[in-house]
């Protein structure tokens, strides 16, 4: 009885080392696991270094603004207006994904933009909005996106917010089929995050057959699926000015921006080539943007009635 018992008591102390090896190789294994997971995204997103050129145009304190001189398709027919392009760098909170009060290690630094948009049709005014917030380092898709639009018919609003592993996207409007939306979108390149990308590293912008998620101005003004589409992108030299191109077949729908091909790679305009209209007043025609003028500004502190020759030196 006492050797049985003895046996049993040595065959219990093998068990418990033979497991404790195995969770400590477990354990080894997924450290390691977790390590070169870790190593493995450095690889893909590493962060790109930012110039003294890019820092000293883009933290002198002023933001850029660019006026430009719009002929906006909408309705089947063309709208004449004005275009305003604000671009600007400034601490973004990474949990919160909006602007930081005050310094703090996990701030992303990011190159803003809003592009504004304002035209008549007919009796009645379209005041549209995109703000699109993208790290300086150029690693990573953009933080945030968010597109408004007002008219008097109602006015709608989208923000897409890159959290996890998808995208996640809230969506308002006073149409019906479109109304209050909560949904996610897998992760691909975002048309909106190119105007951005382009401003601080045109040679990265993505040539070649991908899939983009058009713009929010498009998507919600055209009512069509925010989602993915195929698309061929494109980019060509002419002169001193650079081409870069997007054709979504699917969508019908071209959209070229014009860049000077030097620092500060400034936007001289844009086309888009789209269907246009319903019913009778159906048809192709092609938005265009010229740019009027450009000035660095601290715009912020310029609101006195004092500051109003700014917006005729804009030409707005």
């Amino acid at each position: 009885m006492k050797t049985k018992k003895n046996n049993l008591s040595i065959l219990f102390s093998f068990c418990l080392i033979v497991l404790s090896f195995s969770c400590r190789n477990n354990t080894k294994e997924i450290t390691e696991n977790k390590e070169n997971k870790n190593i493995s995204i450095q690889k893909i997103t590493p962060k790109k270094n930012i110039s003294s050129e890019f820092k000293k145009y883009w933290y002198s304190g002023t933001a850029e603004v660019s006026s430009y001189q719009l002929s906006q398709a909408r309705y089947g027919e063309m709208r004449e207006g004005k275009a305003v392009l604000i671009y600007v760098t400034e601490p973004f909170l990474a949990d919160k994904q909006v602007k930081a009060d005050k310094n703090h290690p996990d701030n992303i630094p990011i190159l803003k933009l809003n592009a504004t948009k304002k035209y008549h049709t007919g009796i009645y005014p379209y005041s549209i909005m995109t703000s699109s917030f993208y790290s300086v380092h150029d690693n990573k898709h953009a933080t945030k996106i968010s597109f408004s639009a007002q008219e008097w018919c109602g006015h709608v609003y989208a923000q897409l917010n890159n959290k996890a592993e998808d995208f996640k996207v809230i969506s308002h409007s006073y149409f019906e089929n479109e109304a209050d939306q909560n949904f996610t979108i897998s992760k691909e390149t975002l048309e909106n995050e190119l105007w951005n990308k382009l401003r601080i590293d045109p040679s990265s912008l993505p040539i070649g057959n991908i899939n983009i998620i058009p713009s929010l101005e498009f998507i919600r003004l055209s009512h069509k699926e925010l989602k993915a589409y195929k698309a061929i992108a494109t980019q060509k030299k002419e002169g001193k000015y650079n081409h870069y191109s997007i054709y979504y077949p699917e969508a019908e729908r071209t959209l070229t921006i014009k860049y000077t091909n030097h620092f500060p790679y400034t936007i001289e305009g844009w086309q888009e080539t789209f269907t246009s209209g319903y019913g009778n007043h159906k048809k192709e025609l092609t938005t265009s943007a010229k740019r009027i003028k450009t000035i660095n500004s601290p715009y912020w502190s310029k609101n006195g009635n004092k500051d109003l020759y700014l917006r005729d030196s804009l030409g707005l």
